[in-house]
């Protein structure tokens, strides 16, 4: 079948979106590539075409479990078979799917990124017949990227074991980062297709504010239909919901804070419209596909282009017009600077966190590798006295050099010790003789359990024992009453997993050019993040864009740049400030000169009007010069 049957047949689609022809030809003819496509833009077409194509297995490697789970039921709702493999599966689910790969006719096994680590998957590869190698997220296998994720760095170890094109693809990589990603991922030859980046249904808005939370509400009140708030912190997102809320706007927050249920009933609510408006942090969006999202506003300044562009590329996927709205002030520039210091703590600060945290659960030099450790920050940056976000900002840069890695919210296995002599254990009169079956599967099962906590598997250790999970949970808990075990039920919280025994101090070694190329790095994207915002004559997509190396891009005519500067050649005008500056005149004139700065952001705050540049600068000027008023707290 050629890729147009396959996609005539599987998804009723006559013709393939810009680039995905192009990317799926080069994929069929056995070459390495990297696409480079906006969000929305079709990437899943790209490798599923070719994956349907071939014989074998398609391998995709992504980051996203809703995207996992998402794409996976779609496949199967087509008559395609595909299976996934994520954080929070047991050992006997995982070696299930792994044999259903291996032994089915699975044409698609969605993989975490973590999972290409495990003895388990290595025992399947050489009995796995692989097609293609697929990289979602392809920018977080970059170090100089703005999102890498070490795990992301055995994929290229995965390449000297299976002979298979890669087909790697991304919404946001600048050159640089584009070239380190085919370094990494060991392209026979650089291919690099890039579609255009334009979104012509999406207008940017960015717009000063004071007052934010009245911003909000203008956007909210303003355009019909859903919508993405995203703040930094937890707090926020909650103290913003709540405000919303009370204006009577449909709202609710989202944060890795939250339970995994708690999480997937709001962000199910969210996409069936029962919740109008989601307040989040960035934790919120990855893999989710709403087309009929209206707008995405960011409270705060992101961290980077790549960051925004992303999030930002969530609203109007179906093609209508949506808006992108940044807000920022002074606070958000100083911020900025604050933010990069506690993102980059001095080298000598992070080796004694390192050596704080072996500390911390007693590990000793020369010990420690391959632990997994249940891990809360809070109560370790309390016991040593330490700020939570310069901790944690210094455990994310010992993951890139790859002393550890630290993972947030994630399910944590239930862990067993027998903590009594194997002689004297068969000595033990217990008080039931449930227990000792237990421990005889425990004993049979996991080898090293007398040395020290094993992660066990309870569905198969249940099985063996013809019991269930919660029945199992009971006895373990009650062998510990007994003192004969060390048990440390499942749990879903924060893991740290040393990837060598402890070094000893000054042995550490943090590659400070890595840090200076790093800190260099970071630096940049947040100085064009404040040149973004503080861009008053340049079209807001054109300068996006130039970001990302398209220099051929033209004006979107629907940002507030484009809009205003459109307003100001019908006023005869090549002033921007001019136009603003009769627009306040008239409107405070037309009250009599009785106003409130609520006033002058409910009638400038909506992004379906021509917004003016940084009116409430302007605002402050004709006040001084007494052309107006002063306004009326």
């Amino acid at each position: 079948m050629t890729p147009q049957e396959v996609l005539k047949e599987y998804w009723g689609y006559d013709g393939f979106r810009p680039m995905q022809e192009e990317i799926i030809e080069a994929a069929v003819e056995g070459k390495d590539v990297l696409a480079i496509m906006p969000t929305g833009g079709g990437k899943s077409i790209c490798f599923q075409v070719p994956g349907l194509m071939a014989d074998g297995l398609t391998i995709v490697v992504t980051p996203l479990i809703a995207l996992m789970k998402d794409q996976v039921q779609n496949l199967c709702d087509r008559g395609v078979k595909a299976i996934a493999i994520h954080a929070g599966m047991s050992r006997h689910e995982v070696d299930l799917a792994l044999n259903h790969a291996a032994y089915g006719d699975v044409k698609f096994l969605y993989l975490s990124p973590e999972r290409l680590g495990t003895m388990l998957f290595k025992s399947y590869i050489d009995v796995l017949d692989v097609s293609y190698i697929v990289v979602d997220e392809a920018h977080c296998i970059s170090l100089w990227g703005y999102d890498f994720r070490p795990d992301y760095l055995r994929i290229g170890e995965l390449r000297e074991i299976i002979d298979a094109p890669v087909i790697a693809l991304t919404a946001t990589a600048t050159p640089s980062v584009a070239d380190d990603i085919t370094e990494r991922l060991r392209f026979r030859e650089k291919l690099i297709l890039k579609s255009g980046f334009e979104r012509p249904n999406l207008s940017y808005v960015v717009r000063r504010a004071e007052d934010k939370l009245s911003q909000i509400i203008n956007v909210c009140n303003g355009v019909p239909g859903s919508g993405i708030v995203y703040a930094r912190n937890r707090r926020k997102c909650e103290e913003l919901a709540s405000m919303l809320s009370a204006e009577g706007i449909s709202a609710s927050f989202y944060h890795a804070g939250l339970g995994g249920q708690t999480r997937a009933e709001r962000q199910a609510a969210w996409k069936d419209g029962s919740i109008r408006v989601m307040v989040c942090t960035n934790a919120f969006g990855m893999g989710i596909d709403k087309p009929d999202v209206r707008f995405v506003l960011h409270y705060d300044l992101p961290e980077s282009p790549e960051a925004y562009f992303q999030e930002a590329g969530r609203a109007g996927r179906d093609g209508k017009r949506s808006y992108a709205v940044q807000l920022w002030n002074g606070i958000d520039l100083r911020r900025a600077k604050q933010v990069e210091d506690a993102s980059f703590p001095s080298l000598e600060y992070i080796e004694d966190v390192y050596q704080k945290l072996h500390m911390f659960f007693e590990i000793p030099y020369d010990t420690g590798e391959g632990r997994q450790l249940k891990f809360r920050i809070e109560e370790f940056c309390q016991r040593y006295s330490l700020q939570r976000s310069n901790v944690f900002h210094a455990l994310k840069y010992l993951e890139r050099t790859e002393h550890l890695s630290y993972s947030e919210e994630v399910d944590v296995a239930t862990k067993v010790r027998i903590s009594v002599d194997r002689r004297a254990l068969y000595e033990i009169e217990l008080p039931e003789r449930a227990m000792a079956d237990l421990l005889e599967v425990l004993m049979r099962s996991y080898t090293a359990i007398f040395s020290f906590l094993q992660p066990i598997d309870e569905e198969y250790v249940a099985r063996r024992l013809s019991t269930t999970v919660p029945q199992l949970r009971q006895l373990l808990y009650r062998l510990s009453l007994e003192h004969v075990i060390n048990y440390v039920p499942a749990d879903h919280a924060d893991v740290v997993f040393l990837r060598h025994d402890r070094l000893h101090p000054g042995n550490v070694n943090l590659m400070p050019s890595r840090y200076r190329m790093l800190k260099d790095s970071y630096r940049t994207r947040v100085q064009a993040m404040i040149e973004y915002v503080s861009e008053e004559n340049e079209c807001r997509s054109v300068h996006l864009l130039r970001y990302f190396g398209q220099e051929d891009s033209h004006e979107c005519g629907t940002c507030d740049v484009c809009r205003a500067r459109g307003k100001a050649r019908q006023a005869g005008s090549e002033s921007l400030s001019d136009v603003t500056r009769k627009k306040l005149v008239d409107f405070i004139s037309s009250r009599g000169g009785h106003y409130t700065t609520q006033d002058i952001m409910a009638e400038f705050g909506n992004p379906s009007n021509e917004v003016s540049p940084d009116y409430l600068s302007i605002l402050r000027v004709l006040i001084d010069e007494g052309t107006v008023p002063v306004y009326e707290d």
